[in-house]
């Protein structure tokens, strides 16, 4: 049986063992955006089963740019230590480390998906949000502030300074957080950018946000290192941002040294009609491969080794990210490797539970 799955990916000049990523997952466990303890291990059990590459979950470029006020930080040095230990601690256990760099733009100060969401007042520790336009995502919401000119650039000089302090934390990857309706996306997407200068109406002033961030990351990068760019493919609502657009993007950001794009979708719209099944977003990561000749990687209810192998083996994107899964097994990658016939390789500290098969 094909275990392509299991084939090592070389970008640039980092190597990864398998195609088996951690899709970056928000805990809603930081305090003052510092990873803690509790980030070590659920990041650390995901490199020790096995995965290919962990990415932490978004970590914002500045405090207003926080989906909620636990939400993980890269906006000061004071975050880099703790950052630097869970990097140490995935390249020693054979994981690619990773980092999202995020704004969350007028999706921010808001509450835990177990405190049932919402806005945070700033009565309650929330603090006023900012996007293109005065568009709130959510009718009762608080409009967000319009971004000036200066505003843009000092967010765009955020995620430059954000991107060097990743660096001297030890990760191999950046990724920029471009989707689910946060500031990139919101931009990208006429449904939340009403702007009529430069960076608004036409796609042409609509991605200008989205280059400007990834030229100013890009040349805080090495250019050993790759760097991914996650995007929504599709808003899901007419109107919207759209599959064809993305492919469009694609082709525009990767001449600027994006390696690959993280293929997920919607986010922009409350109201969107999400047509969840199995792999739903893997024909987005296809085209944009196909179309625009750049690594996609693929996500959105992949659960199975077979079904991960499939979409690797059929040449529809380069990598499987996985979300929920890891959450549900943290050694998911192990398990594949059973279930495909190739080789498990556990921390020694676990090989007496994988024994060697005999021929």
């Amino acid at each position: 049986m094909s275990t392509n799955l299991f084939t090592p990916l070389t970008v640039r000049d980092v190597t990864f063992r398998n195609r088996i990523a951690v899709s970056p997952m928000c805990q809603y466990s930081s305090v003052d955006g510092l990873a803690s303890d509790w980030h070590l291990v659920h990041l650390g059990s995901r490199a020790v089963g096995g995965a290919g590459l962990v990415m932490t979950e978004a970590a914002a470029v500045e405090a207003r740019g926080r989906i909620s006020p636990a939400d993980a930080g890269i906006w000061k040095d004071e975050h880099i230590a703790p950052l630097e230990r869970i990097a140490r601690f995935l390249r020693e256990h054979g994981a690619v480390a990773g980092i999202q760099l995020a704004h969350a733009g007028r999706k921010a100060s808001t509450r835990p998906p177990w405190e049932g969401g919402g806005s945070v007042p700033e009565s309650a520790g929330g603090w006023p949000t900012v996007a293109p336009s005065a568009v709130p995502f959510e009718p009762q919401d608080p409009a967000p502030a319009e971004l000036s000119h200066s505003g843009i650039h000092s967010i765009v000089d955020a995620f430059r300074t954000a991107a060097r302090r990743a660096l001297r934390a030890g990760f191999q990857v950046a990724e920029i957080h471009g989707a689910h309706g946060y500031l990139i996306h919101e931009f990208l997407s006429p449904l939340s950018n009403r702007r009529t200068d430069e960076y608004g109406g036409a796609f042409e002033n609509r991605i200008r946000f989205a280059l400007e961030v990834v030229e100013a990351v890009r040349g805080a990068w090495p250019l050993n290192l790759p760097l991914f760019l996650r995007i929504s493919a599709t808003d899901w609502v007419e109107d919207g941002w759209t599959p064809g657009e993305s492919v469009e993007l694609a082709r525009r950001v990767g001449p600027l040294g994006v390696d690959l794009i993280d293929c997920s979708s919607g986010g922009s719209a409350a109201n969107a009609k999400v047509p969840l099944a199995p792999g739903y977003q893997v024909p987005f990561a296809e085209r944009i491969r196909r179309e625009a000749g750049i690594l996609t990687g693929a996500v959105g209810l992949i659960t199975t080794p077979r079904q991960a192998d499939e979409i690797i083996r059929s040449e529809k994107a380069d990598l499987v990210l996985l979300a929920r899964e890891f959450l549900r097994d943290p050694y998911f990658p192990l398990d594949a490797a059973r279930a495909l016939g190739a080789e498990v390789n556990p921390p020694v500290q676990y090989s007496r539970a994988f024994p060697k098969q005999t021929p």
